[in-house]
């Protein structure tokens, strides 16, 4: 077991390891959308005729996709796809994240929709065009903001984990065991 003291002292990760990391959230959340989003609105779609409007639509999956992360975050500090790529994400003080830290956290990590919105509204952006840059910002853009943190490369956080008061760090391949 790891202390919290000994957590801290852990390097945060380089921004390959996060665009990596993300792109493997990705896979992982279509899972997550199509249990918790497609089915029942499939459902509902077939039987009744009915579908939620846009507005309703997108509440509902940045909740669903809220209560994954504060889930997992508040749970072992870490999604499936951070188990893969050996980083967690801890509090200030090298301890797993309370609901509420979790909650703001989620907020702060999905501040990066507005630039996509705005750059969707100022370019007319259509179907793909979307797409496409939803997954550049998230995946590219984003991580980026661990250089705008000026302290050691080793410590470098990004723009939600500086917000939030939480850290990613990058667990070393000798405390990852297989169960």
């Amino acid at each position: 077991m790891i202390t919290p003291a000994e957590l801290n002292t852990f390097p945060a990760p380089q921004f390959w390891r996060r665009v990596f990391c993300g792109m493997y959230e990705q896979l992982v959340l279509l899972g997550v959308i199509a249990l918790t989003f497609l089915l029942p609105n499939l459902g509902l779609g077939l039987l009744f005729g009915v579908s939620l409007p846009s507005w309703l639509t997108f509440l509902y999956l940045y909740v669903i996709l809220g209560v994954y992360f504060v889930w997992y975050w508040t749970k072992s500090g870490q999604t499936l796809a951070m188990q893969t790529w050996r980083i967690r994400m801890i509090s200030s003080g090298g301890f797993n994240l309370s609901r509420r830290q979790a909650i703001w956290r989620y907020v702060f990590g999905s501040l990066w929709v507005v630039p996509c919105v705005v750059l969707q509204w100022l370019f007319e952006l259509q179907k793909w065009q979307i797409i496409e840059m939803l997954l550049a910002v998230s995946l590219f853009l984003w991580p980026l903001s661990i250089y705008l943190h000026r302290v050691s490369p080793l410590l470098r956080q990004g723009l939600p984990d500086r917000l939030g008061k939480t850290r990613l760090v990058e667990l070393p391949k000798s405390l990852v065991t297989l169960k």
